[in-house]
């Protein structure tokens, strides 16, 4: 991923924080004739170095893909918006987009246990259920419903290796041109731009 200098975001904090506020990420890697990706919801496992979970149902081929090339990247999307050159104090601006993106990029292992596999949709379920009493789990399942479900699915483990982050967030801009930014921002009806909006403000700047 190309990052200028100014987006550059080398944080592990931050970087982390970013990948689980959204976990619903793309995995990439590549394919007999090019590039193979899926949407996933990814976890990061607990401890350290890091790894991240997911799985996919056994009928997608990008898993024989990556059998036979484990190199992968995990891309994760944050806030992102349009940015319209009236919103800025200084004339003669262009528009833009800015955005928040985080890239793993490691080596995957597949995993086809069942009992490994079960774990993992366990820690994925109540990662996303949480803890409460009604939260769902595999054990609300006839275990040859369980059993069945296992089967179809493979598990993605990837070692990640190195983290880019990129944090294009107008840093380049003059003070009172990001201001107007974020002013715009505040006003828009928008989820998408208060969470970009509050990017912004949370980012430093030299």
């Amino acid at each position: 991923m190309y990052v200028p200098k100014p987006f550059q975001e080398d944080d592990p904090d931050r970087l982390m924080e970013a990948i689980r506020a959204h976990p619903f990420a793309l995995l990439v890697s590549a394919g007999p004739e090019g590039p193979e990706t899926t949407h996933l919801p990814v976890l990061p496992a607990e401890g350290q170095p890091l790894r991240l979970l997911t799985h996919m149902a056994r009928a997608n081929p990008q898993w024989r893909a990556i059998d036979a090339d484990p190199r992968v990247r995990v891309v994760f999307a944050g806030p992102h918006g349009y940015v319209s050159p009236r919103w800025y104090a200084t004339a003669a601006q262009v528009p833009t987009w800015n955005y928040v993106a985080v890239h793993a990029l490691g080596r995957a292992r597949l995993v086809h246990d069942p009992a490994e596999l079960e774990t993992m949709v366990a820690d994925l379920a109540a990662a996303f259920e949480g803890g409460g009493p009604d939260a769902w789990t595999l054990a609300r399942l006839p275990d040859s419903v369980k059993q069945a479900l296992l089967a179809n699915i493979v598990g993605v483990e990837v070692a990640v290796e190195r983290l880019v982050g990129s944090w294009k967030l107008n840093q380049n801009k003059r003070p009172a041109d990001r201001a107007g930014v974020i002013e715009a921002l505040a006003a828009s009806p928008r989820a998408e731009d208060a969470a970009l909006r509050a990017a912004m403000q949370a980012v430093p700047v030299d």
